[in-house]
């Protein structure tokens, strides 16, 4: 089964089971993780926003202007910051390590 790692805002590394076809955000609200997503995944506002661990951040698909301007509103935003609703899960992603951005 394909997993991923988020780190929450406890500083606590979660080990949550991924589907595919899934958004990230969508994985991390269903395990129960203290994720807001507001606007239900229509990138729309900032609230799954996370930090990608750097070596997982260049396996993503490019940021699209939709993402990057929704991070432009948002806080403490890294080069690392993605919203999760715009990060698609599949089997390449297996592994990946994830931080719940401050709220």
């Amino acid at each position: 089964m394909s997993k991923i790692y988020v780190k929450d805002r406890e500083g606590k590394l979660q080990e949550i089971q991924a589907e595919n076809g899934l958004t990230i955000m969508e994985i991390i609200r269903d395990a129960g993780l203290d994720i807001e997503a507001a606007c239900g995944g229509c990138c729309a506002c900032a609230t799954c926003h996370v930090y990608v661990d750097k070596e997982w951040i260049s396996k993503l698909a490019k940021i699209e202007e939709d993402e990057e301007s929704m991070l432009d509103q948002a806080f403490n935003v890294i080069d690392e910051s993605r919203l999760g609703c715009q990060i698609e899960y599949n089997n390449n992603l297996s592994g990946i390590k994830l931080t719940l951005a401050p709220e």
